[in-house]
């Protein structure tokens, strides 16, 4: 691993060899987030432009000379990544612009974007030859390690606040994990998970504390500028949650503009519900993140749900440094986004994922966003992980289904009074 050089706090910016600490700078308790710094002209020599058109390896491995692994390592056998970059015209004219793609990472194997942090994790893990990898999570990345683990046959134990929606605990369930149901919030879950490890030494996954989380996420970044065929979009819209997410593309964007593959930064939108809105709060205020207290964190979008988000350093350079900005999205706007983004574009998304479309939807309507440029939208999980939410957005939307008798009667009947003939 002679790519990376050093990992660096981002309070203090103290650097420290890659096996001098496991986690966190120690100078700031639980809070000393460090990056990962790489060699890039040793990485150069590795990876190519060329060598990446001619790379039948189409997952986040493809990538492997940029991520914080050995060239050897052995990685887990699910096909994580390379989810696919749909053009959404009948979107893009609705809103008044000219190019729109979505971003589709519930298409990865257990739903959300989370398997690209969670696959970096196992692999880091197993390094140290861990016996337990444990995690907090409001659901998603709880589920990814879950997977991951069972693709691989590593024990792991779970943190979720016990309000998480119920296809998600069925995931961690499935896969064999063990599992604590918190009766508490997510900060709650991520501060019991913290004492636990370190209580019995286990392998840490958690966001905002392992600084590898972001490596893995930066993926995301990398397949979308190669999928423009290395045109790299004008901005691109993620919901914000804990704030790895957006940090991760902000890593990943500044490491292709480092190798010089892209010759533009991208302006990051970070979307946040009104009930869990820190970053939005901070960066509208020029508020210190450092001592900011936490926000209430409740929202229907439970996969962005954080009081204080752990990865908050990241998540605000993310958008300060590319001249982007953080927009609130209230949850009724959330929910509406669900079926007009399936509507537009057949990606359905989970309540959070959909956050990143509504907060397009509101960018496009205060004029954030030019109508000449080439936006992506990126859709953090499946819609399958709450149905209840889904089933509350379509009742919002006027979707109901037709209770009918089993007769072409009862079909002539309904079809009548739905309007669809008329050309509804």
């Amino acid at each position: 691993m002679d790519h990376v050089t050093h990992l660096k706090c981002q309070i203090c910016e103290k650097e420290y060899s890659p096996d001098a600490i496991d986690y966190i700078c120690p100078d700031h308790g639980d809070e000393g987030i460090v990056d990962v710094c790489y060699d890039y002209e040793r990485i150069a020599g590795r990876i190519s432009k060329e060598s990446l058109a001619a790379d039948g390896n189409y997952s986040i491995w493809r990538y492997k000379p940029l991520l914080p692994v050995a060239p050897d390592a052995e990685v887990p056998p699910l096909a994580i990544g390379w989810t696919p970059l749909y053009g959404a015209p009948r979107l893009a004219a609705k809103l008044g612009l000219e190019q729109l793609w979505v971003k589709d990472d519930g298409r990865l194997p257990t739903a959300s974007f989370k398997d690209r942090a969670s696959a970096v994790a196992v692999v880091k893990a197993r390094e140290q030859k861990a016996e337990i990898i444990t995690t907090a999570s409001t659901g998603n990345a709880a589920a990814a390690l879950s997977g991951i683990c069972a693709s691989v046959g590593q024990a792991n134990v779970i943190f979720v606040p016990e309000s998480a929606p119920p296809a998600k605990i069925a995931q961690l369930l499935v896969y064999d994990s063990t599992v604590m149901l918190v009766k508490g919030s997510y900060d709650d879950a991520f501060e019991l998970c913290l004492e636990t490890a370190a209580e019995y030494g286990w392998y840490n996954r958690n966001t905002g504390y392992n600084p590898y989380m972001t490596e893995g996420k930066k993926t995301a970044a990398y397949e979308i500028c190669e999928q423009l065929s290395w045109e790299a979009p004008d901005c691109i819209f993620v919901s914000v949650g804990d704030g790895c997410i957006i940090g991760g593309l902000h890593k990943g964007l500044k490491d292709l503009m480092a190798l010089g593959w892209i010759r533009k930064m991208p302006r990051l939108i970070g979307v946040q519900a009104e009930g869990s809105s820190y970053m939005f709060e901070a960066w509208k205020n020029g508020e210190d993140i450092l001592t900011k207290a936490p926000v209430s964190g409740i929202t229907v979008a439970d996969s962005i749900s954080a009081g204080l988000p752990r990865d908050r350093i990241k998540a605000l350079a993310a958008v300060t440094e590319t001249d982007g900005a953080y927009v609130q999205v209230s949850d009724d706007e959330i929910l509406a986004a669900i079926p007009a983004l399936a509507r537009g574009s057949a990606v359905f998304a989970e309540p959070a994922g959909a956050a990143a479309y509504a907060g397009l939807v509101k960018a496009a309507g205060d004029g954030l966003v030019r109508r000449d440029e080439r936006i992506v939208v990126l859709n953090t999980g499946n819609g399958l992980k709450d149905v209840k939410s889904t089933m509350t957005a379509v009742g919002m939307a006027g979707s109901v289904p037709w209770h009918i008798e089993p007769n072409l009667a009862a079909v002539r009947e309904a079809i009548s009074k739905t309007g669809i003939l008329e050309g509804k």
